[in-house]
């Protein structure tokens, strides 16, 4: 499966004539490439090229005459085969600035609702426009409404779309963007699941924290955030129990106790303790989660928070064990 995007590194003159005869030939030959007018300008010294292939495939190509980048969802020209990858803050801020007006704009030409969404659009784009996954993301949004039950691609996309705005994550947003994942078909699970970090991020930020994820500790294990204010330093992982008719489980309150055990019988385990377990259950709807809420049944790990999204922002949850965070700000507790 292929990687978010990235761009690729060429230390090295490039020419007009090498960029024809290395690059828009060979693609040409293979996949039916051909060279258009970028519609962006660049600046500076840099030169810069936009190649279009039959199978909507799009590459992208800057250099300055010492050096050059590649971006493309499509095959590589084996002149780049050797070329070193790098992440979009890691190049000139030109080249980045540059291939995101670039792939925006077909962005906007192939999904134009996503318009509306600037911040989605652009925290996304790796994935959006990546060469396997940028049908199968797109359409998690736009089919799926992102995970939630009950609910519409725009209100489900403005909940996301206020919590990026906040910038809280740009820092992070190359391994936060690759959860989820540049598989060629939709994984409603397995994509519901990655966004249920993102609930857990928004939820951490509107209570007051930092979020810094993907946590490394001492049992070679990650775990999803380490939250930081001024006071406190707390790791949370954070699990997401499938809605009952998706699972095996005879019913929610089993859905939540199972999908718990097993986080906490692994990961958590193996780590030893002393961090919160987030159990996010925003993939439920109404009956499940007033199942849940009514009983509020034990997840084998305490501290823990058992909670409920919705893309209006309101968040009910209840909590088991000393929960070493403040949450009201964020979270109507039902305990």
């Amino acid at each position: 499966m292929a990687r978010p995007l990235r761009f690729r590194y060429s230390p090295d003159h490039w020419s007009e004539q090498r960029v024809r005869q290395q690059i828009l030939q060979p693609l040409r030959s293979n996949i039916g490439a051909r060279a258009v007018t970028p519609q962006y300008e660049i600046g500076a010294n840099w030169e810069t090229h936009r190649f279009e292939m039959q199978n909507g495939d799009v590459a992208l190509f800057a250099r300055n005459g010492e050096e050059a980048y590649w971006m493309g969802n499509t095959e590589t020209p084996s002149s780049l085969w050797r070329t070193d990858k790098f992440g979009w803050r890691e190049v000139p801020y030109r080249v980045t600035r540059w291939t995101q007006r670039e792939l925006l704009a077909t962005l906007y030409e192939e999904d134009p609702w996503l318009a509306d969404y600037p911040h989605i659009s652009w925290f996304f784009l790796p994935v959006f426009m990546s060469k396997d996954g940028r049908e199968a993301t797109r359409a998690f949004f736009r089919e799926h409404a992102a995970g939630f039950p009950d609910a519409g691609r725009r209100e489900t996309t403005r909940y996301f779309e206020e919590f990026l705005e906040t910038g809280a994550l740009d820092e992070y947003r190359h391994v936060m963007s690759g959860k989820l994942g540049t598989s060629s078909h939709v994984d409603r699970v397995r994509m519901s699941a990655a966004m249920g970090e993102f609930i857990a991020a928004r939820v951490l930020t509107e209570a007051g924290y930092r979020v810094e994820p993907e946590i490394e500790v001492t049992t070679g294990h990650s775990l999803d955030f380490r939250a930081v204010d001024d006071r406190t330093n707390v790791l949370v992982e954070v699990t997401r129990p499938q809605p009952p008719k998706n699972r095996a489980a005879a019913g929610p309150v089993a859905a939540v106790r199972d999908t718990a055990e097993t986080k906490t019988d692994g990961q958590l385990a193996k780590h030893g303790g002393g961090a919160v377990l987030f159990v996010d259950c925003s993939s439920f709807r109404d009956d499940a989660w007033n199942a849940v809420r009514g009983e509020q049944p034990e997840v084998h790990h305490r501290p823990a928070v058992v909670y409920r999204a919705r893309p209006n922002g309101h968040v009910e949850a209840y909590r088991k064990g000393s929960v070493p965070l403040e949450l009201e700000d964020a979270i109507t507790f039902a305990d």
